[in-house]
């Protein structure tokens, strides 16, 4: 087990990195942007895509308030959550980057196309309002690197501060001595050096409040060992599958079988199940459009919020969700993929 527990450990720091960069931006840019796109019908679907694509809850959280505050239509929110894959898109980049920016690419245009479907079919819902639906707190609001500030909140360290920094730094510290990732240099290597030196920084330069807020008490507390806990488990499971039961050969010749299986888990609105058909496309035990199937399923846990929004809405999309990943995957499979 020591191997599947140091792979879990480099997946779940590559995300943590990640999630920190994620959540910085969009706490510094406000939502703005999003609400510029959303003023307009085309970029709503634009909008709702790139927020669906983007790794993590954040972007899905975000398409479902802003359809909540009229902002989106519900085909907007079929593109984004067609698009969005939760937090197994981040342990995808990490195990497979190539597949996983191709994937994504895929997912964001069949979102899209899914989305003005849904509208030219179902009716469009008018937006009157825009409405940012980050959560930036008033203290976010504030200069976000000022040497003075800085100083002084590492001449009174927190323990989130002096915890998260410790962390991050040990993972950046692996990566360059070759003790984590790979043992040459090339480009994941330098791109995992890269992400985790900017995280580096971020921690070391925020804010109290949005340290302790954004990246302590939802990325570190919330996230992380959840995403450790079902990455060892998938990890587990693969390698009872692969290397002890030796089920490669099965699942190969019952793919149709792992594909109704890939769509019926994607429909759990959770992070974590959906990282056994991850890992397996990753020791090559299932093909391409598996994966695909199960990732335009599920959405993570992005589609919690409608649940308490619209317990009707939540089924539509969830059903148009299930129909496109069967229709899509198969169609895939039968194309070889």
């Amino acid at each position: 087990m020591i191997e599947p527990v140091k792979t879990a450990l480099l997946i779940t720091a590559f995300v943590m990195a990640m999630m920190l960069l994620i959540e910085y931006l969009n706490v510094v840019s406000g939502g703005r942007w999003q609400t510029r796109l959303a003023g307009r019908r085309w970029g709503q679907y634009l909008l709702a895509a790139l927020l669906g694509v983007t790794p993590g809850c954040l972007g899905a959280f975000a398409a479902v308030a802003m359809y909540s505050h009229g902002v989106l239509t519900l085909g907007a929110v079929v593109t984004a959550m067609i698009a969005a894959s939760g937090d197994e898109a981040f342990v995808m980049l990490a195990l497979v980057p190539r597949q996983a920016v191709f994937l994504m690419v895929i997912l964001a245009v069949s979102g899209l196309v899914a989305g003005v479907l849904v509208d030219l079919l179902g009716g469009r819902r008018l937006t009157h309002r825009p409405a940012a639906c980050l959560e930036v707190h008033a203290e976010d609001r504030r200069t976000y690197f000022e040497l003075r500030r800085v100083r002084a909140e590492w001449q009174d360290c927190s323990a989130e501060r002096g915890v998260l920094s410790v962390v991050v730094g040990l993972f950046l510290a692996g990566i360059l001595t070759g003790q984590l990732g790979p043992a040459e240099w090339n480009w994941i290597r330098g791109s995992l050096a890269v992400v985790s030196a900017l995280a580096l920084f971020i921690v070391a330069t925020v804010p109290d409040h949005f340290l302790r807020e954004h990246l302590w008490r939802h990325v570190a507390k919330k996230h992380a060992p959840r995403v450790f806990l079902w990455t060892l488990g998938a990890l587990a499971a693969m390698h009872l599958l692969t290397e002890v039961l030796h089920l490669e050969a099965s699942l190969r010749r019952g793919k149709w079988m792992v594909l109704w299986i890939a769509c019926l888990v994607g429909l759990i609105p959770e992070s974590g199940p959906h990282l056994v058909f991850v890992t397996l496309f990753a020791e090559g035990a299932v093909p391409l459009s598996v994966l695909l199937a199960n990732s335009i399923v599920q959405d993570g846990h992005g589609m919690l919020p409608m649940l308490a929004h619209s317990r009707r809405e939540f089924m539509k999309v969830k059903t148009i969700g299930f129909s496109a990943g069967l229709a899509l995957g198969a169609g895939a499979m039968a194309l070889g993929w």
